[in-house]
């Protein structure tokens, strides 16, 4: 129970990065955190303490592989979720250094000052 809380702190880290910061790296900073609570999250819910991988062997029982044997879902998902992760990022960073380059800043308030 203290992992999903500490998870819970972790996506509100994220959260207020996101919503009450004005810089734009810190907002990415922000996504980036929130994006890793919920693959944390992921991984938690497909934990198994003793577990083992899901591969059945001849010598086997089918009833103890399906007691014991974790599920490999929660783990493809933040495969997944890890490759779309870091395609967003380079987005977000590529936004971020135009951003830069046109208005020299990363302030979002001088961005729409400047912006009239």
């Amino acid at each position: 129970m203290t992992l999903y809380f500490l998870d819970f702190v972790l996506l509100s880290i994220g959260l207020y990065a996101l919503v009450v910061k004005r810089h734009i790296v810190k907002k990415i900073l922000g996504v980036a955190i929130m994006e890793y609570s919920v693959n944390l999250f992921l991984v938690l819910l497909g934990f198994k303490k003793s577990g083992i991988p899901p591969i059945l062997t001849k010598d086997m029982d089918f009833e103890t592989f399906i007691r014991t044997a974790v599920d490999p879902l929660p783990q493809a998902l933040v495969l997944t979720s890890i490759v779309i992760g870091l395609g967003t990022l380079a987005l977000m960073v590529a936004m971020a250094i135009r951003l830069y380059e046109r208005y020299g800043t990363f302030d979002m308030d001088e961005i729409n000052r400047l912006r009239g």
